[in-house]
């Protein structure tokens, strides 16, 4: 949570694009959408996605730089925790299966 310190820039892996902000909102839909794609009821996504984003931003909050992949690794093992099955989707979504 920046609370107006640094922001924490995040390269993407295209690299074409220039580094943009860290962005709870789109982090949090992304989690809630491959929890409900494994099945979690919609409360239970939601309570997980606010857990995982609470763990991934107390992570980047030291760093002024992360990869859009150092993101996806550490949110997917954060929710390894709470749901492997969702973990296993979101740290898969590009993959082809």
């Amino acid at each position: 949570m920046n609370m107006g310190g640094p922001i924490t820039h995040v390269v993407k892996n295209s690299h074409h694009r220039h580094p943009e902000p860290f962005d709870r909102e789109k982090l949090h839909k992304s989690i809630v959408a491959a929890c409900l794609s494994s099945g979690a009821p919609a409360g239970h996504a939601e309570s997980m996605a606010r857990r995982v984003v609470g763990e991934v931003e107390a992570w980047v909050e030291s760093r002024p730089e992360v990869t859009s992949n150092d993101i996806r690794r550490v949110a997917s093992q954060g929710l390894r925790t709470y749901h492997p099955d969702a973990s296993f989707l979101y740290e898969h979504h590009r993959s082809t299966l």
